[in-house]
């Protein structure tokens, strides 16, 4: 974790902890790293924040600056600026998004040019040039300078290409949409229509201010209402740049993206689909999700969490699903990032193919209770790394045994531990959670 960069971009407050400086000199070093020996292309997405015009206006300033030619794909989801660098042979593209974070935040994804996140390498010598200036870098100067190009373009070959991928026409089902007031309002709704569903969308009217506020795969209580008001077959949330969706049936049950991902590694198993028969999960999926897949016969592997590692993992090994709990969910075969549309297509795929609601197909899995505490301490490392605290973390793992895990790990951007396990009932998992932050208390790591 780099001190700008995380596992999503450089990401903070508009103009507090991300500010259009940083901004203008992303743009600078990007349009100079890529620049060297030919005219740099560039592409460029947004959210729906307010601040996303702000940002977008001063990295295009510093690319032209440094004599790269930028490409406008103006609001977009973050999987189409992906889809479209890796089709369209662009050095790079960025993404102006905090995903589901509230509207007053902002970030920049960087993606390379085969369509994954931008290497750390590299974030490394922008976060140097962003506190340095070093390399010092020219400005372009006459015929050099950069231009601004309208690309809307890109955007409507991304949705054309979306809608390529269902193998059946989704006529007579009834599909509920919540775009977050975010990116997916300019895409999904159009992809639903041309393949013959019928649509109804919740949370498309974006405002600059209302992205991701109580709408949205992070507040899925609303879809869940919605679904069951409308009495639709089922829903899909969104979040602010539509690369995660959690999914709703039609009984307003919530299918997280562990479940998205037992439904679709099954269903890819049966088909023969499922490369090297492994599904790639993070360290917190459900302990549900592995029991279920142990049944099926389905491989999988753990990474550190952020769908960047997911992403990582599959491309090293030739896997051809993976995500996360949060709805982040890959279909290599389809694109390089999690992609909520293209989630929901491939829900949908199954749905029709297996000709059962999604409340069927999700209810192979018993999802276990989960905990988890978060605990401010002093010391991140001393509190990991205490004797006492790694005893009780031993004596919970012993005593859950099969029926159960804990996992204690360090924030990337807090100073906290977080405590979680799962069990079989939620009295076990709030006993257990406990007992290791009692004894955090008790070797005093832990902050009044």
């Amino acid at each position: 974790m780099g001190k700008y960069f995380g596992t999503d971009g450089f990401r903070g407050e508009a103009n507090v902890d991300l500010t259009v400086e940083h901004a203008y000199k992303v743009g600078r070093f990007l349009g100079w790293y890529y620049g060297k020996d030919h005219k740099a292309q560039i592409v460029i997405g947004k959210d729906t924040r307010r601040s996303s015009y702000m940002f977008e206006y001063s990295l295009v300033a510093g690319l032209t600056a440094s004599g790269a030619d930028v490409y406008l794909l103006h609001v977009t989801t973050t999987p189409s600026v992906s889809y479209v660098v890796r089709t369209e042979n662009f050095d790079c593209g960025i993404m102006i998004s905090a995903s589901h974070n509230p509207f007053y935040d902002n970030g920049i994804k960087i993606i390379g040019g085969n369509g994954q996140k931008m290497d750390a390498e590299v974030e490394t010598m922008i976060e140097a040039y962003i506190d340095d200036d070093v390399p010092k870098i020219p400005f372009a100067t006459k015929e050099n300078i950069g231009r601004t190009v309208d690309f809307s373009a890109g955007r409507n070959r991304y949705i054309g290409y979306l809608i390529s991928i269902p193998i059946r026409s989704f006529k007579n089902y009834r599909v509920g949409l919540d775009c977050a007031n975010g990116s997916a309002s300019s895409v999904a709704k159009s992809v639903f229509d041309a393949l013959g569903a019928k649509t109804y969308v919740i949370n498309n009217e974006p405002d600059g201010t209302n992205i991701n506020t109580n709408c949205g795969s992070t507040h899925i209580e609303v879809l869940q209402q919605f679904v069951k008001e409308k009495h639709l077959d089922v829903g899909f949330a969104y979040d602010g740049d539509a690369d995660r969706c959690i999914a709703v049936d039609h009984l307003g049950n919530v299918v997280d993206g562990d479940l998205i991902l037992y439904i679709c590694g099954k269903y890819m198993k049966e088909t023969g689909k499922l490369e090297n028969n492994t599904i790639v999960t993070t360290i917190m999926s459900n302990l549900g999700l592995y029991k279920a897949c142990d049944r099926e016969g389905i491989r999988y592997e753990k990474t550190a969490v952020g769908d960047k590692y997911v992403c990582e993992n599959m491309m090293a090994n030739g896997h051809s699903l993976g995500g996360e709990q949060s709805g982040h969910i890959i279909f290599s075969k389809h694109a390089t990032t999690g992609d909520g549309i293209l989630t929901s297509l491939m829900l949908m795929e199954v749905i029709i193919e297996k000709k059962l609601p999604l409340n069927i197909l999700a209810s192979e899995v018993s999802i276990y209770p989960q905990l988890l505490e978060n605990v401010r301490v002093a010391n991140k490392a001393a509190a990991r790394n205490n004797e006492e605290v790694k005893k009780a973390i031993a004596s919970v793992e012993e005593e859950l045994g099969e029926d159960g895990r804990i996992l204690v790990r360090e924030s990337g951007t807090e100073p906290v531990i977080r405590v979680m396990v799962e069990a079989r009932k939620d009295a076990i998992c709030r006993e257990m959670v406990q007992r290791v932050i009692d004894v955090m208390d008790k070797e005093g790591l832990i902050l009044s």
